[in-house]
């Protein structure tokens, strides 16, 4: 940035004004960041070595003069609970009910203080509103609910004056107590620091407790104060980014006799802004991608003057994943909720893991599948954990709930990592703790100290693992939380009060920052995401329990003043930056839907002659086709397969795959590629399929050869119970089938095998003559023709070859449904264009590989639908000229042949690629 940032101004004016006595010069600024800049402004601005002054922020300087040390939220939140569970002898709230309300008392509590209310006036009003909102003329009407409500709010200054007391006897306080503590103190401390001088710099709004001690400073004429507003605002009586130094101004006795300073005069200069719409948060941060890819190429990789400021945090890492390779060093400084932090995303799944195994079954303990593989292929352990054989043996195994102890024997070799992550975790919530501790502790060691993305994962495990060490330090004292599911509790309202903390190099590379941590600082290019209504300015969120009209009342900060501090980040941004890039989500509809904020608007409305305005809006490309279809070429390694196929032998299955879907064949059949295992926890419908084909076969093979009577197949009954069960361990592995969905699977395959014996008992009764000749049986065929290149096998299991009634019936289970239409063929012509006729082409195919075999007989070949068994056996039927031939004739298979070359041909053909279908 030029000469002209705030901080180069404040830096000129101590080293001309304050020179002589910089040494007892205290500089204090809005926040703990700004300092490495003036200094950096300063180092800059003389070349002599000097004394710096202290600097600090106005939080510190203001616990200095309390002498009072600050603690953060989670810890306040702790103590809180200790006062309340003393002074609350019954109905008392679990920490989980107590932390919803007291996180929004805290803050009503820390307002008041901050503004130097009187508790008990403030707290008795809300008694009394409360009072009158449940106000009866029988007050014998009132609920037990609404008693307990009423005492609620009668407890309140008891709440408060216990807390206060409390915090203040141990020398801790939240920022309102110290805020307090400090004006009573601040006779007493002038007193001592008169030999001092005090500068305030860079602020815009103060509580009542910072007016007073501004205020007390400067009449003492101890301290000055310069802000830094333009001249455009201040001027503007509507405008909110002058609200409250325009008050200022006006009220304070000081500015009666001296100056008002600094009024700038930058925002009117020349200034390029960029307003860019997009659908969505991710649009916005590839945008910001693409605008920090092409400011560091133009700055030579140099980007300490380019800021990007996020409107809403969830942005952070969308964005990190969008930056540019060339970005180099990154600085960020921001607020970033944990409970988005990776790291705190695994310790949640690790919560669900162990209550879920602890509460799951009273005997033992037992991990649920899809937890155990949540944890194993978490990004921060799996490159550590060395599991991905225990990965493979539970998706192939099947395994859906997976006891303690197997798990072990399945990983007996597990590293430190593992044993920590799966050991039991008994009722003892300081032992747990103890063990996250333990697991954060190795993951942070196995983290990257050179690599910038590393860094940042480091911020994140070590800002929770400072949450667990907090946790620790309360249940070794808190005797009466005992139980997991409490533990879980209280960690999960923790999360919603904790922040993490980056650390980086400030004056070095890139700044990313919220937009608080912009305060005091000026950027040459700013780029400022998420310019939405209800984002930036944030909206009207009211988390207290004072009503609106009272704040007007007591003097207390409402929306109207928050919005106005928004407004002032906003414009300061804006006012001394020579590019700008506001972006904002364009998309009014969905989930994340989002209106254009009016800072853009008022942008437009009040533009200054030397701005230049432009307006864009980025959609994503869309392709006129979803996907692309697929087309390989043959190569000559694909022919050669082809032809190992040919000898090895075409399955009819692979001749349907190849006719729906060429590319399918080409993954299957040409490069081998199977399906990824996977834990299949409800029984899918194939699994289903070959379970019944196994229970069929194996009722079935003691009898192959012999005519059957009615007691083979009342014997057969008395086994399906056992054979099912056998098939279901046989093929389901380790799975559940006696539980939810599976249970009712099992059932079914249990009826339609009985659904089968009962028509097979009924054909037998009705005088048919069923010899069974072969099971499951492997057929094969060569087909020679003299319009194929080279002979072609074909080959394949068919489900069972019956002698019924003389002639040779050819039977194929399907366990979806199947109609007689779907078997009946009107036309030879395109038989194997349409994959409507991919029953046909399978069942005459096992007619064609059992024909050699047929002795003459004549042959019928068709279908059983398990979903279609009151229709039986559905055969194939040509529609002729005479009308429906059944019986499979030797014009029939050569027919059928001359379009089975047609398509073996296509598969052969060099010129035709293999091409993707719908």
């Amino acid at each position: 940035m030029e000469n002209n940032s705030f901080l180069n101004k404040l830096a000129q004016v101590l080293l001309k004004d304050y020179s002589d006595k910089l040494s007892d010069t205290i500089i204090i600024l809005p926040n703990r960041r700004a300092k490495v800049f003036l200094i950096d402004a300063l180092i800059k601005q003389t070349p002599n070595t000097i004394f710096a002054p202290e600097i600090i922020s106005i939080e510190d300087f203001v616990q200095d003069i309390s002498g009072i040390h600050s603690i953060d939220n989670v810890e306040l939140l702790f103590e809180f609970y200790s006062v309340y569970l003393e002074i609350t002898t019954t109905d008392q709230d679990t920490f989980e009910i107590f932390a919803n309300w007291a996180k929004t008392l805290l803050q009503d509590f820390n307002e008041i203080d901050r503004y130097l209310l009187e508790p008990d006036k403030v707290l008795k009003y809300l008694e009394n509103i409360k009072e009158i909102e449940h106000w009866s003329v029988d007050i014998d009407k009132r609920t037990d609910l609404i008693e307990k409500h009423l005492i609620f709010w009668k407890k309140l200054p008891v709440y408060y004056h216990s807390l206060y007391q409390h915090l203040f006897e141990k020398g801790i306080g939240y920022q309102g107590l110290i805020y307090r503590e400090a004006v009573n103190n601040l006779n007493h401390f002038s007193e001592s620091v008169k030999d001092k001088k005090y500068i305030f710099a860079g602020f815009n709004a103060l509580n009542q407790a910072e007016e007073k001690i501004v205020q007390h400073l400067l009449t003492l004429d101890i301290a000055k104060i310069f802000w830094d507003i333009d001249a455009v605002f201040m001027n503007d009586k509507q405008h909110d980014a002058g609200l409250f130094q325009q008050r200022f101004q006006a009220e304070w006795p000081y500015y009666k006799s001296n100056p008002y300073e600094w009024i700038a005069n930058d925002y009117s200069q020349e200034k390029n802004i960029q307003i860019i719409g997009t659908p969505k948060a991710i649009g916005q941060a590839k945008i910001v991608g693409s605008i920090i890819e092409k400011h560091s190429k133009e700055l030579n990789g140099q980007l300490q003057d380019v800021a990007v400021v996020l409107g809403e945090e969830n942005l952070l890492l969308p964005i990190l994943y969008s930056l540019p390779r060339n970005a180099g060093a990154l600085n960020i400084t921001m607020g970033f909720s944990s409970k988005n932090n990776p790291a705190q995303l695994l310790i949640a799944k690790l919560f669900k893991m162990h209550t879920n195994a602890l509460t799951r079954n009273s005997k033992s303990y037992v991990f649920y599948y899809k937890e155990v593989l949540d944890i194993l292929t978490h990004p921060l352990l799996e490159s550590y954990l060395n599991t991905s054989d225990l990965v493979y043996r539970i998706n192939q195994n099947n395994y859906t709930f997976i006891v303690h102890s197997k798990l072990e024997d399945l990983h007996p070799n597990g590293n430190e990592l593992f044993q920590l992550l799966f050991q039991k975790w008994e009722n003892n919530p300081l032992q747990v703790l103890k063990t996250i501790s333990q697991i954060l502790l190795i993951i942070k060691s196995n983290l990257s100290k050179d690599s910038e993305e590393e860094k940042i994962t480091n911020a994140f495990v070590y800002s929770i693992f400072k949450i667990i060490n907090q946790l620790t330090s309360y249940f070794s004292t808190a005797t009466h939380v005992n139980s997991i599911e409490t533990l879980y509790a209280i960690y999960k309202q923790i999360i919603d009060v904790a922040e993490v903390s980056f650390e980086g190099e400030p004056l070095n590379g890139l700044q990313i920052m919220g937009v608080l941590e912009s305060r005091v600082l000026d950027f040459e290019t700013v780029i400022i995401t998420s310019v939405n209504e209800g984002k930036f300015p944030a909206g009207k969120s009211n988390n207290s329990f004072i009503p609106y009209d009272v704040k007007r009342e007591l003097g207390l900060p409402t929306f109207k003043e928050k919005d106005a501090i928004y407004t002032y980040h906003f414009y300061h941004l804006l006012q001394r930056a020579k590019n700008v890039y506001l972006l904002y989500n364009s998309d009014s509809e969905g989930m994340d839907a989002g209106e254009k904020s009016r800072f853009i608007t008022q942008l437009e409305v009040e533009k200054q002659d030397n701005h230049n305005l432009t307006f864009q809006t980025y959609n994503a490309e869309v392709p006129e086709n979803a996907t692309q279809a697929i087309v390989i070429p043959k190569s000559e390694s694909v022919m050669h397969r082809l032809s190992e196929i040919a000898k090895k032998g075409f399955s009819p299955s692979s001749l349907t795959t190849y006719i729906r879907n060429p590319i399918q064949f080409y993954f299957q059949r040409i490069l081998r590629i199977s399906e990824v295992d996977e834990v299949e926890e409800n029984i899918a419908a194939n699994t289903l399929g070959t379970i019944i084909h196994g229970v069929l076969e194996e009722l079935y093979k003691p009898l192959i050869g012999k005519i059957l009577i009615e007691n083979d197949i009342e014997n057969c009954f008395k086994k399906v119970d056992d054979e099912v069960l056998k098939q279901f361990k046989l093929k389901y592995r380790e799975g559940e089938i006696k539980k939810g969905r599976n249970l009712l699977a099992f059932e079914v395959a249990k009826r339609n095998v009985q659904n089968f014996l009962k028509i097979e008992l009924e054909s037998i009764i009705n005088g048919d003559q069923i010899q069974i000749i072969a099971l499951e049986s492997k057929l094969e065929r060569v087909l020679e023709h003299p319009k194929l290149p080279f002979p072609v096998k074909i080959a394949g299991n068919v489900d069972r070859i019956e002698n019924r009634d003389g002639k040779i019936r050819i039977i194929d289970y399907k366990t979806g449904k199947v109609d007689k239409n779907d078997v009946i063929l009107k036309t030879w012509l395109d038989l194997t264009k349409d994959i409507g006729n991919d029953k046909i082409i399978q069942i005459l195919a096992y007619a064609f590989m059992y024909q050699p075999d047929s002795k003459g007989l004549e042959m019928e070949a068709g279908i059983i639908s398990f979903k279609n068994l009151k229709s039986g056996f559905l055969p194939f039927n040509f529609k002729s000229v005479i009308g429906l031939e059944q019986v499979i004739t030797p014009e029939i298979m050569e027919s059928y042949i001359e379009e089975i070359v047609v398509l073996l041909n296509e598969i052969f053909n060099f010129e035709i690629p293999f091409e993707q279908t719908n």
